[in-house]
């Protein structure tokens, strides 16, 4: 373990937040930026949970009625209970006020924060504007995506004049202020890189950008374990494991009704689920043999199920005789008692080992 994650250890005093994050939202990936500097790792001094915003799991919806993110929970302890940070900035703040071994945040004088703080409410303010309206014109039929194209320039523009002395926003060494935009930056040019790397006037913030993009703190924040693609299974809900042409068949029909595979609920009388700890042994030993892509994941609201008057009943996966049961220290699986309803499935994704 470095030095960076015992600092961290000591800090967090054993007890591991929790950081609900998206792998491609800008926001979240500055908090991840900010983390990863401070020392935190996932699986060892931080709990990360990948979201997917189609199915926005309720331990997230209970910690922050927003529902976006990045969210930070359990960031310390306090005769309150733990408290919950909403912001991506507020966890920038948070991680480097506990470990900043790059002076991302230490070192500057109040001016020189204001100036931080002042780049990044631009940034967050008409700059975020004009990025979402110009890199989403779908979005935004009634507004020109060009004009927000040129006013997004015309603060780069502004960005770059400051650049040109030392290579970063506030001189010769980075600041909290580079890498809170860099994310937003980086959008920008996605969304036309030609049009960005052609743009005039633009040269040292080319630059910037290029050497960010090419450097170990960004390439850290985009790669696992920081950023994965597999969203975080809820224990809350419920799972199953399709086949894609049998899901595609139901959508079609409007309802699901096969068991596990190769047996249809009639047949069997129920539909095999999983809970969130059980999808893994249970892809392998069914479905271990089929191609990517082949196998689904369904992610199941269980309330759903119950609002809809449907019986999940807790039981041994088969009884000795074959049929559905209990016995004494057998592991119990969730088995739904009737036709799964299309709207209780929250999120429907390739299953990945």
């Amino acid at each position: 373990m470095s030095v960076n994650a015992i600092s961290v250890s000591a800090a967090v005093a054993d007890a591991r937040p929790v950081l609900y994050s998206f792998r491609r939202c800008p926001y979240a990936i500055r908090a991840r930026l900010a983390l990863a500097a401070a020392g935190f790792r996932p699986g060892e001094t931080l709990e990360l949970r990948e979201v997917s915003l189609k199915a926005k799991p309720p331990e997230l919806l209970a910690a922050s009625a927003k529902g976006t993110v990045p969210v930070l929970v359990g960031a310390a302890a306090g005769p309150e209970g733990e408290p919950v940070l909403e912001e991506s900035l507020a966890i920038m703040n948070w991680a480097l006020q506990r470990c900043d071994p790059h002076g991302w945040l230490s070192g500057w004088s109040g001016a020189q924060v204001a100036e931080m703080e002042g780049l990044i409410t631009e940034n967050d303010g008409p700059f975020k504007h004009h990025l979402d309206r110009f890199k989403y014109p779908d979005r935004y039929l009634s507004e020109p995506w060009e004009v927000h194209r040129l006013a997004g320039l015309a603060i780069l523009r502004r960005w770059n004049d400051r650049l040109e002395a030392g290579g970063w926003l506030l001189g010769e060494r980075p600041s909290l202020a580079d890498w809170a935009l860099l994310p937003f930056v980086r959008q920008f040019r996605l969304a036309d890189p030609l049009g960005f790397d052609a743009a005039p006037q633009l040269v040292a913030l080319q630059a910037w950008l290029g050497r960010c993009l090419g450097g170990p703190e960004l390439a850290v924040a985009l790669a696992p374990p920081w950023a994965t693609r597999m969203p975080w299974r809820s224990p809350r809900w419920l799972y199953h494991l399709a086949l894609r042409h049998e899901w595609l068949a139901a959508r079609a029909e409007g309802i699901y009704r096969r068991s596990s595979r190769g047996l249809a609920l009639e047949e069997v009388g129920f539909i095999h689920l999983s809970a969130a700890d059980q999808v893994p042994a249970t892809a392998a030993r069914f479905y271990g043999d089929l191609p990517a892509g082949e196998v689904l994941l369904l992610s199941i609201d269980p309330q759903h199920l119950a609002s809809a008057g449907l019986a999940v009943r807790h039981e041994p996966a088969v009884l000795p005789d074959g049929s559905p049961g209990g016995t004494p220290g057998a592991e119990l699986f969730p088995h739904l008692y009737g036709p799964l309803p299309l709207e209780a499935v929250r999120l429907a994704e390739p299953w990945r080992p």
